[in-house]
């Protein structure tokens, strides 16, 4: 059997990113044979094709870190031909063929079987989408509710920040989007904003003060750097900071004082090394009372043939909603 495939290749320091036929002996070794239906376009993504992007160590590689798809055939009694299913997280799509490809091959304890989601669905969903699930969770999880005050969402126009939007707004809380894409406004009004506000700091050239004024209960921060940093500082007494993203740089300048004058909890949010079970329990509540309500809004459909330029848009920060990708 031969397919077709997009794969990155790296040269003299270069990395290309083609369409190429490859066999099936191109794939790894696996439990499950997925006849990819649809993927997705993430920012680790766009760094799996970039020169020194951190995530890919082996080249060539099948981008592509969410697999969407039916089950061409199975080794493991969990899986038949036929299934609706979706995988993500660990290795796929950096060191093991992903997503951007008619065919992918991975272990049964990565692999979750759909029910009430299409196979877009999930991949308009994805990692991001997941992340996002996991961040309201958190918030959830921590007692808050929406009479606490307002939630911040930063980095509120891309992939998680748009999801946590819509399931905030499900939940009932008052939600603040931040966004330097103020184009976008509308769109996350739609999804369920209460007000939309700009980057955060408003001055990127000031020194953000050990504390700040309170001003939100709770945060999904997606951006990091700065704006983490920032958003710390100003979160009320005893809120909770759900953090994922590094879009906005990975160091960290703050102090110890919103931590223990403030009992802030900063909630680390790691939706790759996730056991299967944890993912699977989630892709039911993903199914059911943490489904999108706007998921169609947020969905921009792309082929196999505008993944490079749209990926470029993705580290130029150019990225709105959740892009899919139909196989």
């Amino acid at each position: 059997m031969t397919f077709t495939a997009m794969v990155a290749r790296e040269n003299d320091g270069a990395i290309t990113l083609a369409r190429e036929e490859v066999a099936d002996s191109f794939l790894p070794d696996g439990d499950v044979t997925i006849r990819v239906e649809y993927s997705s376009i993430n920012y680790k993504d766009a760094l799996a094709v970039t020169p020194r992007g951190g995530v890919v160590r082996d080249y060539p590689i099948i981008p592509g870190i969410d697999i969407a798809g039916v089950v061409e055939t199975s080794s493991s009694d969990e899986f038949a031909p036929g299934d609706a299913v979706m995988a993500h997280g660990h290795d796929i799509g950096t060191a093991r063929h992903g997503g951007y490809a008619q065919y992918a091959r991975v272990n049964a304890d990565q692999v979750v079987k759909l029910d009430a989601l299409s196979t877009r669905e999930a991949a308009a969903i994805g990692t991001a989408g997941f992340t996002a699930a996991m961040s309201v969770q958190a918030i959830l999880d921590g007692g808050y509710r929406p009479s606490d005050g307002p939630v911040l969402v930063t980095g509120a126009s891309g992939g998680v920040g748009t999801v946590s939007i819509d399931l905030l707004n499900k939940f009932g809380f008052d939600v603040v989007a931040s966004t330097g894409k103020p184009d976008t406004a509308a769109l996350l009004t739609e999804l369920g904003a209460t007000s939309v506000i700009g980057r955060l700091p408003d001055d990127p050239e000031a020194k953000i003060r050990p504390l700040g004024k309170q001003q939100w209960s709770a945060a999904v921060d997606c951006v990091g750097g700065q704006t983490l940093a920032y958003v710390l500082s100003s979160i009320d007494y005893g809120g909770i900071v759900a953090a994922s993203g590094l879009t906005g740089g990975a160091g960290l300048d703050t102090t110890v004082m919103p931590f223990i004058l403030r009992g802030v909890t900063l909630a680390g949010i790691d939706s790759v090394q996730k056991d299967i079970a944890f993912r699977r329990a989630l892709w039911q509540r993903l199914e059911t009372d943490l489904r999108p309500r706007h998921l169609d809004r947020l969905i921009t459909e792309i082929g196999l043939d505008d993944l490079p330029g749209t990926l470029q848009t993705i580290l130029a920060g150019g990225a709105i909603g959740r892009g899919v990708v139909k196989i």
